[in-house]
């Protein structure tokens, strides 16, 4: 049986116990306690940390994500940190009123029920829980998919609400030799069943907030985006909302239909598709298209980003370029939530 450790975190005043085998994000989770975290595979920087006292050790992690200076003043990343003593951590990224308020992880057995290609390279996949029938999550949030046959997982985020549906959406990126992604071609058949590991991630609307909101996503980000979406109609959401969904081509866009029929219940609602390579054969409806990279666009039309919220997912260079672009209209770091899917080799 492994040794076990005391944490206490700072300056929250919260404590709780690790086993030498486990990480401490993971032993967070076990006891409810929700850190702020996001790809959990030391690629992303948002569960950094200050280790102010004890011994921690950190293994398999990008320098990216905590560079070597960072490590060794004390940085650590808790999705990829061991402790090997009592230890006392400074929480660097964190909201008080979610820290013991998160939704427990669930091991929930799913069963296909739908595998639909909405884009060239990007599908639909449905999933009925069977056992347990019902799977708790937060809109914006993910899930580890198991791929079968295997031990792996990938992490993927709902399209759907926990209450808007009987079933759990994820829209998957195909990539080249995607383990997962690519059984959904031929490996994997309505009927089959597959394990999910969840509720996980922090992109999550916050209870009490009132500025208007910006949504900035593209590919497979989509998905928590569309999640918040059917969220605030659920909800009766008064807050002014635009979408800027980057897609390269119009054959790269779905969901027009459902994200205007949305759109016409919420106030202030603007949808802009921004196409990047061509603006040949622009879809039809009642959306707004523009050239450029979504990043460009937002810039155009929007001068008050550091008065708004601001919610980006997709592809890492486009919420890194994302994040820039609001760090130089001075938004507030407390108003910016993101969520980086991580790259084709970890799909």
């Amino acid at each position: 049986m492994a040794d076990k450790h005391r944490i206490h975190f700072e300056p929250v005043d919260i404590e709780m116990e690790v086993d030498e085998d486990e990480y401490i994000l993971d032993a967070a989770f076990r006891q409810g306690i929700h850190l702020m975290h996001g790809c959990r595979e030391g690629r992303c920087s948002a569960c950094k940390s200050f280790v102010l006292d004890g011994d921690i050790q950190m293994d398999d992690y990008s320098t990216f994500a905590c560079n070597d200076a960072e490590v060794d003043e004390g940085h650590v990343l808790l999705c990829r940190s061991t402790a090997y003593s009592d230890c006392t951590i400074e929480l660097l990224n964190f909201d008080e009123d979610e820290l013991l308020s998160g939704v427990p992880i669930q091991e929930v057995r799913t069963r296909v029920i739908a595998i639909e290609p909405m884009t060239r390279d990007i599908v639909s996949l449905r999933l009925q829980p069977v056992g347990p029938a019902a799977y708790e999550f937060k809109p914006g949030q993910y899930s580890d998919l198991k791929i079968p046959g295997t031990e792996e997982h990938r992490s993927f985020s709902m399209a759907t609400t926990p209450s808007g549906a009987a079933h759990i959406e994820f829209l998957i990126k195909k990539y080249p030799g995607g383990k997962f992604a690519g059984l959904l071609d031929d490996g994997i058949d309505v009927g089959d069943e597959i394990a999910l590991a969840g509720p996980y991630g922090s992109f999550t609307i916050k209870a009490g907030h009132v500025l208007p909101m910006i949504f900035i996503g593209g590919g497979a980000g989509m998905a928590p985006l569309l999640s918040l979406l059917r969220h605030l109609v659920e909800t009766g959401n008064t807050r002014p909302v635009h979408f800027y969904y980057g897609a390269r081509t119009s054959a790269d866009l779905f969901y027009l239909d459902e994200i205007a029929e949305l759109g016409s219940r919420l106030a202030g609602f603007v949808f802009v598709a921004c196409l990047s390579e061509s603006m040949d054969s622009p879809p039809r409806g009642p959306i707004e298209i523009e050239a450029g990279n979504v990043t460009e666009v937002v810039s155009r039309r929007e001068p008050e980003l550091g008065r708004a919220e601001a919610y980006l997912c997709g592809p890492p260079p486009m919420v890194d370029a994302a994040l820039e672009l609001l760090s130089a209209a001075g938004t507030p770091n407390d108003q910016i939530f993101y969520d980086k899917f991580t790259s084709p080799a970890f799909d």
